[in-house]
C-alpha cells in the first residue's frame, strides 16, 4: 500500500487524477470507481498516485479479485477536490450573487 505524503502537502490533483477522485464525491463512503464513463479500467498508476498523495485510501480487498484497488475518498482528497472548483454563491430570496 502507498504510504500517503503528509496532510498538509499542497500539491494539486492532475485533471485525470481530479476526474477519478471527482466522481466518489457522491458515492456513499466516497467510493472511487473501478472503471471510467467508457467502462475501461482507471489507470493504476492514477490510483497509486492518489494513494500516495493522501487523496484516496484503501477501503477493502476483493478476494474474488485481489488485483483491484478498491478505494475511497478521504477528506484531503474531498478538499483538494473542492479547492480545484470556483463556487459561486447565489441567494436566491434576493437575486444577488455573493462571492
Amino acid at each position: 500500500m502507498a504510504t500517503p505524503r503528509r496532510p498538509g502537502s499542497r500539491r494539486k490533483p492532475t485533471d485525470q487524477q481530479a476526474a477519478w477522485l471527482r466522481r466518489g464525491l457522491d458515492q456513499p463512503g466516497g467510493k472511487l470507481p473501478l472503471f471510467d464513463d467508457n467502462g475501461q479500467r482507471v489507470k493504476r498508476q492514477t490510483i497509486e498516485s492518489c494513494l500516495k498523495a493522501g487523496w484516496a485510501e484503501r477501503w477493502f480487498d476483493n478476494p474474488m479479485k485481489p488485483d483491484w484497488l478498491v478505494c475511497r475518498l478521504t477528506e484531503s482528497g474531498r478538499n483538494a477536490i473542492l479547492d480545484r472548483s470556483t463556487v459561486i454563491a447565489v441567494d436566491f430570496q434576493q437575486g444577488v450573487r455573493v462571492e
